[in-house]
């Protein structure tokens, strides 16, 4: 009993020892090992923040810079004149887009198709005749190949009138600005003088003094006027224009024509009458004509054509006052063998 009792004594005194230096029952803690502590810092502590979602951390202080966003910019240009930008909605437009646009024979701006060679440089549809289909760039061959990529970009500009220095505000989508801009009221206005062909343009006071100052027409100021038109030996005369006579009233300039012309196989004189400003504004206007003699005479009244429309245009629509030869030849008494033909009229305002 005494050996029982020493050697139960002795496992339990083994038991006790294990236990506690870790051998038996829980896992021991690990050893204690001092770290040093950090240099201090001016900057305040940290706060870490814990992402539960993703179980992630993100140090707050850490700057996070953003992608930058491609800013969207729609290029205004005035032909020469200053740039400006304003955003515009799925519409990415480089500062060189009018070069890449631009024809490099005609200089005008390219519509669909628009042409390239095999090296990439382009030119319009309206020019690749002319170049006898060789590039203008690189004299290699042209073939049929389109510049589909730049016909794309152009359809996504939008851009602004071409007179935007001169009033118009509109901004229009590439494909639609060269048919507004042909028909803008800001447009400059071509020289009313049938004379000739003159290709002077530019806007009414510009015209009135080149009127004057090159083509020496009649001026006069007033609503209603007497003018006696004279022609030696009409029965030679097929074709035929007078001086324009232009006149100020209600601060708006009219232009009186009288020519001569066949009408079908008849030989014709026409007076009319038009308005140096819009359509529009001519509407607002009435005016007529008389003619006659020995008794008998012609009236007409109409509205002024804007000189938008050209003299050739207004006398084809037979849009005034017309005489056959005969008839005028008759007004102009005499033995009707030379052309005496007196014309009146009067301009007014409509209410």
């Amino acid at each position: 009993m005494d050996r029982l009792t020493r050697d139960a004594t002795s496992s339990a005194a083994r038991r006790t020892e294990a236990s506690e230096i870790g051998l038996i029952g829980e896992p021991p803690c690990p050893a204690y090992v001092p770290v040093p502590s950090p240099p201090p810092s001016s900057q305040p502590p940290r706060t870490p923040t814990i992402c539960m979602a993703s179980s992630t951390y993100v140090d707050s202080s850490i700057d996070v810079i953003d992608p930058p966003k491609t800013e969207v910019l729609d290029v205004t240009e005035l032909d020469g004149d200053h740039v400006q930008h304003s955003p515009k909605p799925n519409v990415v437009v480089s500062s060189s887009v009018r070069e890449l646009l631009e024809c490099p024979v005609c200089l005008s701006a390219m519509y669909p198709p628009i042409h390239q060679c095999s090296n990439g440089h382009t030119l319009c549809s309206g020019c690749k005749p002319r170049v006898h289909n060789r590039c203008p760039t690189c004299r290699h061959e042209l073939g049929n190949i389109r510049c589909l990529a730049l016909e794309k970009v152009a359809a996504s500009l939008e851009l602004p009138c071409k007179y935007q220095n001169i009033g118009c505000l509109g901004i229009y989508p590439y494909y639609c600005k060269m048919k507004h801009e042909s028909q803008c009221q800001y447009r400059p206005y071509s020289c009313p003088y049938a004379g000739s062909e003159c290709t002077v343009a530019g806007d009414i006071p510009y015209l009135v003094n080149h009127l004057k100052d090159d083509h020496k027409v009649d001026m006069h100021n007033g609503c209603t006027f007497n003018h006696r038109y004279v022609k030696s030996n009409p029965h030679e005369v097929e074709n035929a224009t007078w001086m324009l006579t232009v006149f100020s009233c209600f601060g708006q300039y009219f232009c009186l024509h009288f020519e001569a012309f066949q009408l079908g196989v008849a030989p014709v004189y026409i007076a009319f009458l038009r308005f140096m400003g819009d359509d529009l504004e001519a509407k607002n206007y009435s005016y007529s004509l008389e003619v006659g003699g020995t008794g008998r005479k012609m009236i007409w009244q109409g509205v002024p054509r804007s000189i938008r429309d050209s003299h050739r245009k207004v006398r084809d629509s037979y849009d005034g006052l017309i005489i056959q030869r005969n008839m005028a030849l008759f007004f102009s008494g005499g033995e009707r063998k030379e052309l005496k033909l007196r014309v009146t009229g009067r301009i007014w305002k409509e209410q």
